[in-house]
């Protein structure tokens, strides 16, 4: 298996699934000559041309309400957003048009698109385009919300998304392009919604997803040096949200911290404490913690900005207090 970064493998999905289908086309800000803002694209608007790679003004609500009606004309489009938080420009298309048209039409319309978008913080590029609101978008039944940890899964998962014929939010961490891992040779897919038990471990469940997958596995390797064996189970899709794995490992270890980059209130961490807490009440032998983001608009200062994000002590921490 080649190692290669998320970024690599992202570029190879849509490549991929660009050359086995014609009705995938890609759509957004500077993804064409530019070769995106992230440099995901680079090079496919001299393979696929202006057709298929298509530069759109800096307009959201353009960029996904074109994608939703090509969607429902049979195309396959893939709108890039520069970043999750201008999501919100389009908000009435991203949770309101596109997860319910098939549904209010009973089924005589797909919609198949997938919204890629960057999220997280730790860029420096201050409180308005450093959110990780993925729960909001995760709150809709109708969008499917996936959001990978490593470039296997990134890889696997994207194409498994531009195939869905329902609506799909593909997050992808700010921080994470570079992150390098190894990949399949050859043609494969990995299935939206199911969790994945990353590293085995018997003293303590840590649960998380992208980001956090990165700390968790950084906090589970020094958590060993000192003798506790950590379980680190990765969400990989928060719509559907596959528990499966989460309580089996909890039910072995009987305690659980819960990562996350977005901030604790109404997030991730509270929906995953609140099943774990009804499905598996009779092995609960401490408190679950929540490790996230501190409850502030996100600093721009470096210092500031890292100390308000989870880190690998916080996480330590957490399972050291979890195991008393």
């Amino acid at each position: 298996m080649a190692k290669i970064t998320i970024r690599e493998a992202i570029s190879q999905a849509l490549m991929e699934e660009m050359d086995r289908d014609p009705a995938v086309f890609i759509m957004g800000e500077e993804v064409g000559v530019w070769g995106g803002t992230y440099a995901v694209t680079k090079g496919f608007y001299e393979k696929y041309g202006a057709e298929r790679v298509k530069d759109t003004p800096i307009a959201e609500n353009a960029i996904v309400g074109g994608a939703i009606g090509a969607a429902l004309v049979g195309q396959r489009p893939i709108a890039e957003l520069m970043t999750i938080n201008f999501a919100f420009s389009a908000m009435d298309y991203v949770v309101n048009q596109a997860p319910k048209l098939r549904y209010m039409f009973g089924g005589q319309f797909k919609v198949p698109l997938v919204i890629r978008a960057v999220g997280g913080g730790g860029r420096q590029l201050g409180a308005t385009h450093s959110q990780t609101p993925d729960a909001i978008f995760a709150h809709f039944p109708g969008l499917k919300v996936v959001s990978p940890g490593t470039p296997e899964d990134a890889k696997g998962l994207l194409k498994s998304a531009i195939r869905s014929d329902d609506p799909v939010l593909f997050i992808e961490s700010a921080t994470m392009y570079q992150s390098r891992g190894e990949v399949p040779d050859g043609e494969y897919t990995i299935p939206i919604g199911v969790s994945k038990v990353q590293r085995e471990g018997k003293d303590a469940t840590i649960v998380t997803y992208a980001k956090g997958l990165e700390i968790s596995m950084k906090a589970a390797d020094q958590l060993a040096k000192e003798g506790i064996n950590a379980e680190v189970v990765d969400l990989r899709t928060l719509r559907p949200l596959d528990m499966g794995p989460v309580l089996e490992s909890f039910k072995k270890t009987n305690r659980a911290v819960i990562v996350e980059e977005g901030w604790k209130s109404y997030g991730v961490g509270a929906e995953v404490a609140t099943r774990i807490y009804k499905e598996a009440f009779d092995y609960v032998d401490a408190p679950i913690i929540r490790v996230a983001q501190k409850e502030v608009p996100l600093p721009y200062n470096r210092t500031l900005e890292q100390s308000a994000l989870p880190q690998v002590p916080d996480i330590v921490a957490a399972v050291k207090e979890v195991m008393k």
